[in-house]
């Protein structure tokens, strides 16, 4: 008997262990349990906030050429024995951004003196940025500040400013007057936007050896002229890169005219040589 009381103490203790490491095992998994429960109770919430809008794409991602962005006839126009027919373009970093390009010439009517224009034409465009906005957004921001710009000129006088209809989305013209080289010149500039392009075209004129100074509706007219052919310029560009010119036709043209239909190869010919072809005959008659 008393030996088999340590016996069966011994039996009970060592019964009890595995009790103790299941009860442990089963605490263990359940803490393991809630812990990935609340993980994925957490990241669930995380998924479901709702995220940023992307910002809208930007219109145009290029720039056209400033010196080609307004015809040559209306360069002829408005400003007369311009001393570089085809402008100077002005410096840029980055042509796809920020470009520009301007004319001036003196046109001498002898006794009646002499008139003076100057031509400026500049083109600002703006990417979409998620932190900064979508490109028309940027665009108009820097609009408003041309035109802030434009009527805080530097020795102007009579300054107004008003909406410019079909230029662009949105468009405003700033006049105002200015003397300087002894002369009083008559300034005219267009600030507009189409879609995330700013364009800004400065036209002025003065009379010199005591002609008159040109009406200030003569240069907002051309002013305005000049804006939306630049406007429509940018337009053109994205249109150019969308659907580049068919190349078929002129070979198609020349197949025609292996085949003895003639016609083709001719018109080809003066499509591409137009602008000079159009230009001599006026010349003749003039």
């Amino acid at each position: 008997m008393h030996r088999s009381a340590p016996r069966l103490s011994r039996i009970l203790a060592c019964a009890a262990v595995p009790v103790m490491l299941v009860a442990v095992g089963c605490s263990s998994d359940s803490d393991s349990d809630s812990k990935k429960n609340a993980g994925s109770s957490s990241s669930g919430t995380a998924s479901t906030k709702p995220s940023e809008p992307a910002v809208e794409a930007a219109r145009f991602d290029d720039l056209p050429d400033p010196c080609a962005s307004i015809a040559k006839k209306t360069i002829k126009d408005l400003v007369p024995e311009a001393k570089k027919k085809n402008g100077t373009a002005g410096r840029s970093n980055d042509l796809a951004a920020r470009s520009s390009c301007s004319w001036n010439g003196l046109d001498d009517k002898g006794v009646d003196g002499s008139q003076y224009r100057w031509l400026d034409v500049g083109f600002t465009r703006f990417d979409s940025d998620q932190s900064l906005g979508s490109g028309a957004k940027r665009a108009t921001a820097e609009y408003t500040k041309q035109v802030t710009k434009a009527k805080a000129s530097e020795g102007a006088e009579k300054i107004a400013a008003e909406p410019a209809a079909g230029i662009g989305e949105e468009a405003t013209v700033v006049t105002y007057g200015l003397s300087k080289t002894g002369e009083d010149f008559a300034y005219a500039t267009v600030v507009a936007r189409t879609g995330n392009v700013v364009v800004t075209l400065t036209y002025n004129g003065a009379g010199y050896a005591g002609a008159k100074t040109p009406s200030s509706t003569s240069i907002v007219k051309g002013a305005q002229k000049a804006a939306k052919e630049a406007v429509a310029a940018v337009a053109d560009t994205a249109d150019a890169k969308v659907t580049p010119p068919a190349k078929s036709g002129s070979d198609d043209s020349k197949k025609d005219t292996a085949k003895g239909k003639g016609s083709g190869s001719g018109d080809s010919d003066s499509d591409s040589d137009s602008p000079k072809s159009t230009s001599k005959p006026k010349t003749k008659s003039s």
